[in-house]
């Protein structure tokens, strides 16, 4: 008889590795289903950034699960180390968000303002106190947002420190396994089908990513999402340029070990392409350059991209389809996916036993998903 697992899970990124470790710590039996190989798409093209405040510049449920998620990852490399003997490369050394102009200088001003008053650090720097920190950048900056909680992560790293912890701890995975159908009993989804043959499962998690619509697609479930690709590039340095990470509204900087300086992105809507266009290098390197004058003398070290997946509201799509019973849909992260895996496994494992969920959780159920469709 064909074993029926507790769950299976579709994608092999960060989240469907974070989801597949904590499910696999509750003692439920789990199998992970990567069409490629681990963290081979966006995961291990990400820059890594826990950008919480950052990114998520308005009050709200994107806010709250970013602040709960990123608080979880100072435990969680130890917990991981134990597990799995990966380092994820935790890095808390703080962000800087800067204002080249007057304009972006008040609206940070009002993003300091509204975290503050929500009880998170966040503090207005002027050039000269910008400059006494990071002395490389540029002259022409205005002030900048100091954000000293958020930091940054190895991505592959981490995406394998969940796998390898999820199968230490139980769990099953398959690369190069690729779904072709849910399995199909009314509303209830009862397993997959696969290039590898059938497997049975009592619940079905998909977290393929930019990729998930197309699976769910192909088995008449819709899910009103589109990739969108951002390119990136890294370059050595003779000497460390920055301490902090460095975010605009155009471009990041982050500082890896080695004296190593990620820089991305770009965001190129509606194309699964993955081919690194001169336009978007010539962008980012000259946007880099206007913020960071010395990269100009660094060493081009290579330059890559990743597909990320985008909702109609930029709200990630995380809780049980409305219509299909036993089926979780978690997609939709965009550039808070490294972020989010911590929360996004704590949650779907709730979901599937059952238990209370927070009240954010609302916003990214799929009962939006008509209102927000986006060419459909």
């Amino acid at each position: 008889m064909n074993k029926i697992y507790d769950v299976i899970i579709i994608g092999g990124g960060v989240n469907g590795c974070s989801i597949a470790y904590y499910l696999a710590g509750e003692g439920r039996s789990v199998l992970l289903l990567e069409r490629e190989k681990l963290a081979g798409k966006a995961s291990s093209a990400a820059a890594g950034m826990l950008g919480a405040q950052v990114e998520v510049t308005e009050e709200g449920a994107l806010f709250d699960i970013a602040k709960e998620s990123r608080a979880m990852f100072p435990s969680l490399q130890y917990e991981l180390k134990e597990h799995s003997g990966i380092d994820i490369e935790l890095v808390q050394k703080g962000m800087l968000k800067l204002a080249m102009n007057e304009e972006e200088a008040r609206h940070l001003k009002s993003t300091i303002d509204f975290q503050q008053k929500l009880g998170e650090r966040a503090e207005w720097l002027a050039p000269e106190q910008v400059k006494k920190r990071e002395g490389q950048l540029s002259d022409a900056l205005v002030g900048a947002m100091d954000i000293p909680m958020d930091g940054h992560v190895n991505p592959e790293r981490l995406t394998h420190a969940f796998a390898k912890s999820a199968v230490n701890l139980g769990a099953e995975v398959k690369e190069y396994v690729e779904v072709y159908s849910l399995l199909m009993d009314g509303s209830n989804v009862k397993g997959v089908e696969t290039s590898n043959g059938t497997f049975h499962g009592e619940n079905v998690v998909v977290a393929a990513g930019a990729w998930s619509k197309r699976v769910l697609g192909e088995c008449g479930v819709t899910v009103p999402a589109y990739p969108v690709k951002g390119e990136c590039f890294s370059v050595i340095t003779d000497r460390p340029l920055l301490a902090s990470t460095i975010f605009t509204e155009s471009c990041y900087l982050v500082p890896k070990s080695g004296n190593r300086l990620v820089i991305g992105a770009t965001m190129i809507p509606d194309t699964f392409s993955e081919n690194v266009t001169v336009g978007g290098l010539f962008q980012l390197m000259g946007e880099a350059a206007r913020v960071l004058p010395a990269l100009k003398s660094a060493t081009f070290e290579r330059s890559w991209s990743g597909i990320r997946p985008q909702t109609g509201d930029s709200l990630p799509y995380l809780g049980q389809h409305p219509k299909y019973k036993n089926l979780v849909i978690a997609t939709g992260h965009y550039r808070n996916g490294i972020l989010l895996s911590p929360i996004t496994g704590k949650h779907v494992t709730k979901m599937i036993h059952g238990e209370p969920m927070p009240v954010y959780i609302e916003a990214f159920k799929l009962d939006r998903l008509k209102e927000y469709a986006r060419g459909e």
